[in-house]
């Protein structure tokens, strides 16, 4: 059975899965609360930590021996008993790895074909500049290297690996033989605006198709790099995201920040059939106030995870309102007015 019969043989009694990491207890979380049932798939045994917070354990887990096993048949057959959809986040999609992930023979929430433009940073590139964002420049040749620039990798990797480059020296001192990119760095305070794009719910902030909503903002917690100055002549630099900080951004930038989401969904949408759903643009503000994005995640960020119930800006929508619980709503509006397949694929 393929996913489009499997969509249209989706029924009520729905399954919402996705992997023990990442933002999975606040999906779980928000799909209880919708009156889902939840499904957590692990890597052996299901983690003990999850019997600490009961409102967010998932009702049963599915165990694997390798990520990957969801490709085969058999795995895949009994997902689909179970009226399974897939969520996806970052730490699922790169244990799997993009080009698998696309693979999977399960109905999925949100448009897959955007793993394409956001694992790659080229492509990931292209959407944003033609979206009309602000970005750091691109550093082609590492040899231009004239001041600070950032090296990042491909994928979803919490940072992990990045580095700061000062000229074409540190540069090859410090890259790994691997798909990367490199950015001018750029001074100023990190915004994390987390966004919820719905192609079916038409009130709100309404675009060419659909309604945008923004459910929170944060700042990631980057080891070692946010407490370097404890330790000003520490040259051992990294990038690793522990952890997520609220923020709330001045109110006279809201205009912006919306405007940046809306072109960015508008353009998905010309590009590639469109973005459905949670994304984050991460972006740098500087002292004059310009909003330079760097990076895209299409899909529920780590940083929703402080918001589990509400954020400044999602209280304004409905109270206890999270992202993960934003995914739910949205099954269960596409499953009462029958649209599951334009937000499934």
């Amino acid at each position: 059975m393929n996913i489009s019969e499997q969509i249209k043989g989706l029924s009520g009694d729905i399954t919402v899965a996705t992997v023990c990491s990442h933002s999975s207890l606040q999906i779980f979380h928000g799909a209880k609360k919708e009156g889902f049932k939840t499904l957590g798939i692990c890597k052996g045994k299901p983690p003990a930590y999850y019997d600490a917070f009961p409102l967010a354990r998932p009702d049963e887990f599915f165990t694997v021996k390798e990520y990957t096993d969801l490709l085969k048949k058999s795995v895949v057959n009994e997902l689909q008993k179970k009226n399974c959809i897939v969520v996806p986040h970052g730490s699922f999609v790169e244990y799997m790895k993009p080009e698998n992930f696309e693979k999977l023979q399960l109905p999925t929430f949100g448009n897959r074909k955007v793993l394409a433009w956001e694992s790659d940073r080229n492509k990931e590139r292209e959407w944003l500049e033609y979206s009309g964002l602000k970005m750091p420049k691109e550093v082609k040749n590492p040899k231009d290297i004239k001041g600070p620039a950032i090296v990042k990798y491909h994928g979803a990797k919490g940072g992990r690996g990045f580095f700061i480059a000062s000229d074409y020296n540190s540069y090859n001192e410090n890259v790994r033989d691997e798909p990367h990119t490199i950015q001018e760095f750029i001074p100023g305070a990190r915004f994390y605006f987390h966004y919820f794009y719905s192609p079916i719910k038409e009130d709100g902030y309404k675009l060419s198709k659909g309604s945008l909503e923004m459910l929170s903002i944060d700042r990631r917690v980057e080891s070692n790099i946010d407490e370097l100055y404890r330790w000003p002549d520490n040259t051992d630099i990294g990038f690793t995201v522990v952890g997520n900080v609220p923020l709330v951004l001045r109110e006279s930038l809201l205009p912006k920040v919306f405007k940046m989401g809306k072109d960015v969904v508008e353009k998905s949408i010309k590009l590639f059939g469109g973005l459905t759903g949670p994304f984050c643009l991460e972006c740098i503000i500087d002292k004059d106030l310009n909003i330079y994005c760097f990076e895209i995640s299409a899909r529920i960020v780590a940083g929703t995870n402080p918001f589990i119930t509400g954020s400044p800006y999602a209280d304004f929508i409905q109270p206890e309102l999270s992202t993960g619980r934003r995914i739910a709503q949205e099954l269960k509006l596409a499953m009462e007015t029958g649209k599951l397949k334009e937000i499934l694929s």
